[in-house]
Formats: structure tokens, C-alpha cells, sequence
């Protein structure tokens, strides 16, 4: 992954609650294989019609926010089942950073472990938020920081599990965490390797 430390970009606000990863990306778009070409189906039941024409009522859709890398939306933003498929296609479309009031737990952690950046703020502070997207705004996201600066340069602040900054920082997956601890798996392996001897050899007694 690429590492994240600041990103600045156009918000889109997504004016809704209990969003779930059916809605992020629709289950019969589920058989594609590898991470990537899932941008295209990212809320495909919203961005279209059921005659497959656009729907320019849907906010995405929107020529103000074509531009827009960064999604804010209301509470509990990725419910639902634990695809991970919809982070794949939040990514695949462009989004780096989801701002939202709360998100499902699953969701969250495999957002995480994919590189996209999901910040919590307040009721009232997306509210703020929406009120300054309506018209089209940037925000500058320093996640160093931990702090989201926006055109009027009001700072806002956000926490962060330290695990999960550590990650986005250095560019990290879990299988990179894991080849850093590369050393001591071997140490461990071979501590172990010693201590089963034994056992092994008793059994082979015994057969």
C-alpha cells in the first residue's frame, strides 16, 4: 500500500445513515475476482435507473463533485454484511478518506487493512461539514496530525487507534506487520522445533 500522511481533496456529501455494503456495491457485482473494477459498480443502485441511465438526482453524479476524493456521510456507514468488496470499490472509484458520524465495526477494520482512511467526528461537526460541501469544498486530511483542516482553516481533530495510524503511515498491509516480525516467527519456530523433538520421538517409540 501507499503510505498516507496528508491528502487534499473535494468532499462529496452522501446525505444519509445505515448505508450498507449492499448499497456501497450490489451483491451480484460480487463475482470479479481480483480487488480491482469494482469502482464502476459503487453505488450502482443510486448512481442508476433501472433502465441503466444515469441518475442525476444522486448526488455522485453531481458535475459539482466528479472530482471528489473524499466521501462524508451520516452514522453507521458500512453495515450489513462484511464484504470487502465494498472497500474495494470506495477505493477503486477514488476515494482516500471517508468522513462519517460512525461506521460498522467490520467495515471499519477492513478499511483499514485496504489503506482508506475513515475518520469519526461528531453530529454536529458533520453537520458543519455538510453545510460546506453543499457548495463545493476542499479539506486538507493530515493524518501525522490527526487533524482535518478546512478552507476557512478551522482545524479539526480526530483519534485514531495507533495500530491502525501506524499502518496508513508506513504503507502497511497485515502481511507486511507480519514480515517485520520475520525474526522472532523464526526464533519462536525454532524454539519450538526443539521442544516437539522430544515428543515426536516418543510417539515413534510407541508405534
Amino acid at each position: 500500500m501507499e503510505p498516507f500522511k496528508t491528502h487534499q481533496g473535494y468532499v462529496v456529501p452522501l446525505n444519509r445513515s445505515n448505508v450498507d455494503t449492499d448499497a456501497i456495491v450490489p451483491k451480484e457485482f460480487l463475482k470479479i475476482n481480483d480487488q480491482t473494477g469494482f469502482g464502476k459498480y459503487l453505488f450502482y443502485n443510486w448512481r442508476f435507473k433501472d433502465t441503466g441511465e444515469v441518475n442525476n438526482d444522486f448526488v455522485l453524479n453531481s458535475p459539482l463533485y466528479q472530482s471528489a476524493n473524499i466521501l462524508l456521510a451520516k452514522d453507521n456507514f458500512g453495515s450489513g454484511s462484511s464484504r470487502e468488496h465494498a472497500v474495494w470499490a470506495l477505493i477503486d472509484y477514488g476515494f482516500k478518506v471517508i468522513i462519517a458520524c460512525s461506521f460498522a465495526d467490520i467495515f471499519y477494520n477492513n478499511s483499514f487493512k485496504n489503506g482508506l482512511l475513515l475518520i469519526t467526528q461528531p453530529a454536529e461537526i458533520i453537520q458543519e461539514l455538510f453545510e460546506i460541501a453543499a457548495e463545493g469544498t476542499q479539506l486538507t486530511v493530515n493524518l501525522s496530525n490527526q487533524t482535518i483542516i478546512t478552507e476557512s482553516n478551522k482545524i479539526l481533530s480526530f483519534d485514531i487507534d495507533p495500530y491502525h495510524r501506524k499502518m496508513l503511515l508506513e504503507g502497511l498491509d497485515e502481511i507486511s506487520i507480519t514480515y517485520g516480525k520475520e525474526d522472532h516467527i523464526k526464533q519462536f519456530e525454532e524454539k519450538r522445533a526443539n521442544w516437539l523433538t522430544p515428543c515426536y520421538k516418543e510417539i515413534k517409540l510407541k508405534l
